[in-house]
């Protein structure tokens, strides 16, 4: 079992920063990929940017520029660092993890809770 911890949510105004966090715990033998996805009321979850273990990322296209993911390898933690904040980021944030078990040659997948951002007008 895995168990993903996150923090850093909350109530920003437009243009203000928040800084996501998320560690991973339990069973890992190693992280293929962590990364952040959003889900807002009436719509789908979306990826909004993700890391892979060789260090490449990827981002949503509304959030280039604004965002930053980052990763600490030695203690399997992801960050998202949100600039410029729009009331059109409001979401639950959720932490994703693809990781492997020791002896297991198939990716595992794990989500976390998720995390409330909020921007005010």
């Amino acid at each position: 079992q895995v168990q993903l911890v996150e923090s850093g949510g909350g109530l920003v105004q437009t243009g203000g920063s928040l800084r996501l966090s998320c560690a991973a715990s339990g069973s890992i033998f190693s992280i293929n990929a962590m990364g952040w996805y959003r889900q807002a009321p009436g719509n789908q979850r979306e990826l909004v940017a993700r890391i892979t273990n060789g260090g490449s990322t990827n981002y949503a296209d509304s959030v280039k520029g604004r965002f930053t993911i980052s990763r600490d390898t030695a203690k399997n933690t992801v960050h998202l660092q949100m600039n410029s904040l729009k009331p059109e980021d409001t979401a639950l944030y959720y932490c994703h993890v693809a990781w492997l078990a020791s002896g297991s040659f198939a990716s595992s997948y794990s989500w976390g809770r998720g995390t409330q951002v909020t921007v005010s007008s």
